[in-house]
């Protein structure tokens, strides 16, 4: 008698699910795919994989694959911050003591041909303890929580991703054994030089300089299933941003997961760097953000949530309200929404980027920005906060948090202002430190995303503070809050 796996004897995956793993096992065979890269996203966002030839993969379609529990033990610059060989790994969870292997569940309904790699295909995974309990530390796991809890609601969350990013041609890698660095301490960033010239927003005449590549990626993105809708020629150089169709909240969670590895790794193959680091030490450069779009529509019709049916209303008290929320919780979201030291160096008046929490109508200047209007079925709001570096399930999953808490408190956003810049409205947090210490303040989150997730969270992001500063003791706060810093473009130019 065959003995159940692990997913199944867990429940862990949908009839549907079983259905589509069936046929990923016909499609590895049909399409002689030799390795079969088993990934997830660690809380930082950052892609995490073991390659695993046929026979082992079809096995991790019924048992998980076994990973360590090593990756949930680091900050951004491979620090470790929690040590597994003390009891409960300085987490409170005995789980975690000795680090023990974790279960890596894949997903489905997220395998993907990898295009530009040989025989090889790619799938997603959550994770679970060895006794089939969820691990909560998952990002990804977060990101299905909130969204299960908004289904119970019989509402969906419609996303719409738009992502900038630095494109630069790959001078050295330097990957000198004097130049890699160590645990905890980022080597030499690779030295790049520029694909095209000058700050010339969306200008047509520079497109056969990149044209090529651009081609090459946007192939890639489209044959790996990626909803693409377009590719712009942004303000600085080498800066470029790329939209995708509104989907439902973890596939565009998923989507930009894949679309960051995709386009490092396709860059890195032809030559190039790709960089989703917001503020990049690069001449020229200015700041990258990530918008995201988003609605609630109706699940049993399909009607769009925020739409307002009153000729008087610019969106309904539900939209409202869910705008409320955000704004409220804006700062302790932060973390979530702008999660590394760099991030915070763009919000600057009159930058297109935010500066305060605040909401107006087709005003970029705004942190949200309403578009739509009565009786429009696209009605939807931008939130112009994020980085580009942001853990995309956790980014998602704070939108969700503070939004239906702004719903369940029928909370008022106020005005929308013409003036982002000058309005009272509360200043964002001007660092990570400051928005760490939000956050540890947040009931809402505590409660939602579990008071184990947070402190998790607040110690990593303290570890890669705690690096910085010493790093920078011989400057003054004045000089590294506002200019970008040698540590930075060695912890994230490369890794984001």
């Amino acid at each position: 008698m065959k003995r159940t796996g692990f997913i199944e004897r867990h429940n862990l995956w949908t009839e549907v699910q079983k259905e589509a793993s069936q046929q990923i096992e016909a499609v590895v065979k049909e399409r002689d795919l030799l390795l079969i890269r088993v990934a997830w996203s660690d809380q930082h966002g950052i892609v995490r994989s073991k390659s695993l030839l046929p026979q082992a993969f079809f096995s991790a379609l019924e048992n998980g694959m076994q990973i360590s529990t090593g990756t949930f033990l680091f900050d951004t610059g491979s620090a470790l911050v929690f040590n597994p060989f003390v009891s409960g790994s300085g987490l409170e969870m005995p789980e975690m003591t000795g680090a023990p292997n974790l279960v890596a569940v894949p997903d489905p309904h997220t395998f993907r041909i990898v295009p530009w790699a040989k025989r090889t295909g790619s799938i997603l995974c959550d994770q679970y303890f060895q006794n089939g309990q969820a691990m909560p530390f998952s990002s990804r796991g977060v990101l299905r929580q909130s969204l299960a809890e908004l289904h119970q609601r019989g509402l969906e969350h419609i996303v719409g991703l738009e992502v900038e990013w630095y494109l630069a041609k790959l001078s050295d890698p330097a990957i000198a054994l004097t130049d890699v660095g160590t645990s905890g301490k980022p080597g030499q960033p690779p030295k790049v030089s520029a694909v095209k010239r000058s700050f010339q927003y969306l200008l047509e005449s520079h497109n056969p300089e990149i044209h090529d590549l651009l081609l090459i990626l946007a192939e890639n993105l489209v044959e790996m299933g990626l909803p693409l809708r377009s590719v712009e020629n942004e303000g600085g150089v080498g800066q470029f941003e790329f939209t995708f169709d509104p989907i439902p909240g973890l596939q565009a969670a998923d989507t930009m997961t894949m679309f960051r590895m995709a386009t490092k790794q396709i860059c890195r193959q032809q030559g190039y760097i790709a960089s989703f680091m917001c503020r990049p030490r690069l001449n020229g450069s200015s700041s990258n953000g990530w918008h995201l779009h988003q609605s609630l529509i109706h699940r049993t019709t399909g009607e769009n949530a925020f739409m307002s049916a009153n000729p008087s209303m610019l969106m309904s008290d539900l939209g409202m309200h869910f705008v409320g929320g955000i704004l409220k919780h804006a700062h302790a979201a932060c973390v979530f929404t702008t999660p590394t030291i760099n991030g915070y160096k763009r919000f600057r008046p009159l930058s297109l980027a935010p500066d305060r929490a605040g909401w107006g109508l087709e005003n970029r200047g705004a942190m949200i920005r309403l578009q739509g209007s009565f009786d429009d079925p696209n009605t939807h709001i931008e939130n112009r906060v994020g980085e580009p570096a942001a853990n995309p399930y956790l980014y998602i999953a704070s939108q969700l948090i503070c939004g239906l808490d702004g719903i369940d408190c029928q909370l008022d956003p106020g005005s929308p202002t013409e003036e982002p810049y000058a309005t009272e409205n509360p200043a964002l947090p001007q660092s990570l430190l400051e928005a760490i210490s939000y956050l540890s303040q947040s009931e809402l989150f505590r409660q939602k995303m579990g008071q184990q997730f947070i402190n998790f969270i607040i110690k990593m992001k303290q570890s890669e503070i705690s690096r910085f500063l010493e790093a920078v003791a011989d400057q003054s706060p004045d000089e590294y809050s506002k200019q970008v810093t040698d540590w930075e473009q060695r912890e994230y130019f490369e890794l984001f």
